[in-house]
C-alpha cells in the first residue's frame, strides 16, 4: 500500500513537471508572436535544453557543479562545527544568550552578499573567499537554531531524569541531546539553504570555476538561456541534497521518536 502511494506521489509530480514545462514554452511562444519579449530576452525550454546538451558534452556543467560542491561541503562543515558550538556555549553562558544572542539573530538578518567586501578585502578573490562568505552565511542560523532547540527541552524530562538519579553527563547524552535532536536537525537543514546561497553569491564575485561563475559568464554573453539553466541547476541541487539526506534524516529520527504522522 504505501508503495503504491509513494508512486501515484512520483506520477503526479512528473505529470506536474510536465505540464509546467508546456506552459512555459506555450507561454515564450505566444510572448514572442505578440511581441511581449524578444526571443533572446526570454528564456525557453528548448533553448535551455540545447544549452544543457552542448555545456554537457564540453563537461563545463560536470566541471562547474563538482567544484561548487566541494566548497559547499568544505563551508557547510566548518559553518556546522562551529554554529553547534557556538549555540551550545550560548546555551550554557546565560550572560552572552542574553547580549550575545540578539546581535546574532541582527547579524543573521544581513544578506551574504554584504559580506563579500570584508571577504574580498581581507582575503582576495581567493577560494578562501568563497568559503568565507559561505561560512559566514550559515553559522549564525545554525547556532541560533541550535541554542533554540536546546531551550525547547521539556523540564519534565530534566526533572524526570534528576530524580532518577541521573548525573550531568547522563542528563545531557541521554535526555537533553537526544530530545533537542529532531529540533537540531531542522536547523541544520535551514542551515544548509542559507549555506548554499551564500556559495554562489560568493562565487559571483569570483572568476572561478563553480556554477556562480557558470551564472555570470552567461550574463556576459546575454545568453539568457544559460542564465535559466545555471539558476534551474542551482535550485535542482540545493533540493536534491535537501530531500536525499536531510529529508531522509529527520523522516527517520521523527519516525524512531513516534513523532510521524505514518509511524
Amino acid at each position: 500500500m504505501k508503495q503504491s502511494n509513494v508512486i501515484s506521489k512520483v506520477i503526479v509530480q512528473i505529470i506536474f513537471y510536465i505540464l509546467l514545462v508546456l506552459l512555459w514554452q506555450f507561454l515564450f511562444k505566444v510572448g514572442v508572436e505578440l511581441e511581449w519579449w524578444k526571443a533572446y530576452a526570454f528564456p525557453s525550454p528548448l533553448g535551455v535544453g540545447n544549452v544543457f546538451l552542448k555545456l554537457y558534452k564540453r563537461g563545463t556543467l560536470y566541471t562547474a557543479i563538482t567544484a561548487s560542491l566541494g566548497r559547499a561541503v568544505i563551508g557547510y562543515g566548518m559553518s556546522v562545527i562551529i554554529g553547534v558550538l557556538s549555540g551550545f556555549i550560548l546555551n550554557q553562558i546565560k550572560i552572552l544568550n542574553k547580549t550575545v544572542r540578539p546581535l546574532l539573530l541582527g547579524i543573521q538578518t544581513l544578506p551574504s552578499i554584504c559580506w563579500v567586501p570584508f571577504a574580498i578585502l581581507w582575503l582576495g578573490l581567493q577560494e578562501s573567499a568563497i568559503i568565507f562568505v559561505t561560512v559566514i552565511g550559515s553559522t549564525f542560523s545554525i547556532a541560533i537554531s541550535t541554542d533554540s532547540a536546546l531551550n525547547n527541552v521539556s523540564p519534565l524530562y530534566i526533572n524526570a531524569a534528576k530524580t532518577l538519579g541521573a548525573n550531568r553527563l547522563m542528563l545531557w547524552t541521554r535526555v537533553i541531546f537526544p530530545a533537542s535532536l529532531p529540533m537540531i536537525i531542522s536547523g541544520l537543514k535551514h542551515g544548509w539553504s542559507f549555506a548554499w546561497r551564500a556559495l554562489m553569491v560568493g562565487e559571483v564575485m569570483s572568476a572561478t570555476v563553480g556554477l556562480g561563475q557558470a551564472l555570470i559568464m552567461g550574463r556576459n554573453l546575454a545568453d539568457i538561456n544559460r542564465v535559466a539553466l545555471v539558476m534551474l541547476l542551482i535550485v535542482f541541487i540545493g533540493l536534491l541534497i535537501d530531500q536525499l539526506i536531510f529529508e531522509i534524516i529527520e523522516r527517520r529520527l521523527l519516525k524512531k521518536r513516534g513523532l510521524s504522522k505514518n509511524s
